[in-house]
């Protein structure tokens, strides 16, 4: 009887286990299911919103004339609201920082992945993700009293008896830069040196076996494994340095001018910043029609990179 019963208790056991399982596996599918589709549903929302309310001023003051026109004079009594200048400031100015923050990020993740003794990584790694929590209004305020004054020292230099420059006091598109630069190193660093660290240890091994330095090591077989990690780090750079507003706006001057170092210039989302508080009708719809333009900017750099990420993986499956 004793065993028996041990039996039973044993299968009702399994059983009451195997239908928890079974609720718990289906309640976490449905939640599951239920963020995704809300994540899609905010893309979705997002998109439309941006389409509702930036497409009116194209119609209104035409296409041609906001992706191409110069003069930015939302306010004058025959307005123009050409955004070239602010879309090429955009472009040039995300693409320098990109150049300049993206090697010294992953050469800083190769230091700390590889290179640096243990004690001495356990200091710089705190201090690289400490700049990831600082506030962006602070990276412009620091840029502003003391990469400014540093850079209209210079600018004094170079234009030395011009009478055609604009001095900015050196609120310009290189101060601008540097900032942006530094503010992108956290998420390169540490996105990059995680990605060094998941590759498998029989790689480096092999490489060493074969004959191979560290630094070849490093730089022939690590760094191309990490290759897709490296490549998410550049897609959330580039996102933060387009994104970016309050600490471009305090030093890049925010003046519409072509993109040159020593010129006051003005970032797409600098743009909308600076006047969507006191802007009205059509001034404002071009707003939304340059963020627009951010948006689809934005849309076009993830869907790039994102193939370049597929290429990798279908390289490293071969």
């Amino acid at each position: 009887m004793n065993s028996q019963t041990h039996a039973s208790v044993r299968e009702s056991t399994i059983l009451g286990n195997r239908k928890n399982k079974a609720v718990v596996e289906t309640a976490a599918q449905i939640i599951f299911t239920i963020c995704a589709f809300f994540a899609v549903l905010a893309v979705v929302s997002i998109t439309l919103y941006m389409i509702i309310s930036g497409t009116p001023a194209i119609f209104e003051v035409g296409l041609t004339e906001i992706l191409f026109g110069t003069v930015w004079r939302p306010a004058a009594e025959d307005p123009q609201f050409g955004i070239l200048y602010v879309i090429l400031t955009s472009i040039i100015g995300t693409s320098m920082a990109i150049l300049i923050g993206v090697p010294i990020g992953v050469l800083t993740a190769v230091f700390l992945a590889e290179v640096a003794p243990k004690k001495l990584a356990m200091i710089v790694k705190p201090a690289v993700e400490l700049l990831a929590g600082i506030p962006s209004v602070i990276y412009g305020l620091l840029g502003v009293y003391l990469l400014n004054p540093l850079m209209y020292k210079i600018e004094l230099a170079v234009f030395e008896g011009s009478a055609t420059h604009q001095f900015t006091g050196g609120a310009n598109l290189l101060s601008a830069v540097i900032v942006l630069a530094i503010m992108i190193l956290p998420t390169v660093i540490n996105i990059s040196e995680t990605s060094i660290k998941a590759v498998h240890p029989s790689l480096k091994a092999a490489s060493l076996a074969l004959g191979a330095s560290h630094i070849q090591t490093i730089f022939k077989t690590m760094l191309p494994a990490a290759k897709s990690g490296i490549v998410t780090a550049i897609v959330l750079g580039v996102g933060r340095a387009i994104g970016e507003a309050m600490a471009i706006t305090l030093v890049s001057g925010s003046s519409v001018n072509i993109p040159l170092p020593f010129n006051s210039v003005r970032f797409l989302t600098t743009a909308i910043v600076s006047e969507m508080g006191y802007s009205s009708g059509t001034h404002r719809q071009v707003l939304f029609t340059i963020g627009l333009v951010l948006f689809v900017f934005i849309m076009i750099i993830n869907v790039v990179l994102n193939k370049i990420l597929k290429k990798g993986a279908n390289e490293n499956e071969r």
